[in-house]
């Protein structure tokens, strides 16, 4: 990842008073209107979900449709993203219309395909949490089909036929193992990594920002989570509200993944 050096609260209040103006014109959300020059796909991972709140209420704010890959992680609240005391939360998100994919129920991280078939994996939570696994691609399959039970459970609706992996990492026996239940893999764009995972002294949220607002194209999946415990500067508060300002100003317009032309056929409507 390169960008150009910002230092210090200046550079951060400059990229910041640069897109206080614009975030007052609001452009079409529709991916298909005219006056946008392109649509950018915002999408959101579970995590600590320290900033899950204000997450939605800027989403709402201004009007953006986003896709929501869950998790059942570990949050600030003491309890876990999928457990009943999140069902308010979920249920308001999906009758905003928003999109919803799998993460995996423990956030599985795949680390290689065994010689035998079977997936090696190691689940952060859950009963084997840190323990390296092997799992057939049938038992991957059912820890993707978790999330869509739990999240039925929670709001009465089904997730999207969309599953991202625990930092993106994937073999083909896994993407395959994906779609046998019926699940697409999404990634994200290199210029969609949001960067909230990195060391906020090595990365202040004013040079991602400005990566990001340089960087972006129209049909870029973005990535973000909704809270991480290691950022001690959290990404959000700072960038997400300037970051759709600023896509705005440029002409871009937002959607959620029902949209994307290499997933909507996929999607029921």
């Amino acid at each position: 990842m390169s960008s150009p050096l910002l230092t210090g609260g200046a550079a951060a209040f400059a990229v910041l008073a640069a897109l206080a103006a614009p975030a007052l014109a609001a452009a079409p959300a529709s991916p298909a209107s005219p006056a946008c020059q392109g649509t950018i796909y915002l999408t959101f991972d579970t995590g600590s979900q320290s900033q899950a709140e204000l997450i939605a209420q800027t989403l709402n704010k201004h009007q953006v449709k986003a896709t929501f890959f869950l998790a059942n992680e570990k949050t600030v609240r003491g309890d876990y993203s999928l457990d009943p005391s999140w069902a308010p939360f979920w249920r308001a998100r999906a009758a905003e219309g928003h999109a919803f994919g799998s993460h995996t129920f423990d956030h599985v991280y795949w680390q290689k395909d065994a010689p035998d078939g079977r997936l090696q994996v190691k689940p952060q939570f859950g009963a084997a949490a840190g323990k390296v696994q092997n799992w057939t691609p049938a038992q991957y399959c059912e820890e993707i089909r978790r999330v869509d039970s739990r999240f039925h459970e929670l709001t009465g609706k089904h997730l999207d036929p969309i599953w991202r992996a625990p930092g993106g990492k994937t073999s083909p026996r896994s993407l395959a193992a994906g779609a046998a239940c019926g699940y697409a893999h999404v990634g994200w764009a290199k210029a969609g990594f949001s960067g909230d995972e990195l060391s906020s002294s090595a990365w202040p949220n004013a040079v991602l920002l400005e990566k990001s607002l340089r960087e972006l194209r129209g049909g870029d999946i973005f990535m973000a989570h909704m809270g991480i415990w290691s950022r001690k500067d959290p990404w959000a508060p700072a960038n997400l509200e300037p970051l759709i300002a600023g896509l705005k100003q440029k002409g871009y317009c937002f959607a959620t993944l029902r949209e994307h032309p290499d997933y909507s056929p996929r999607f029921k409507h």
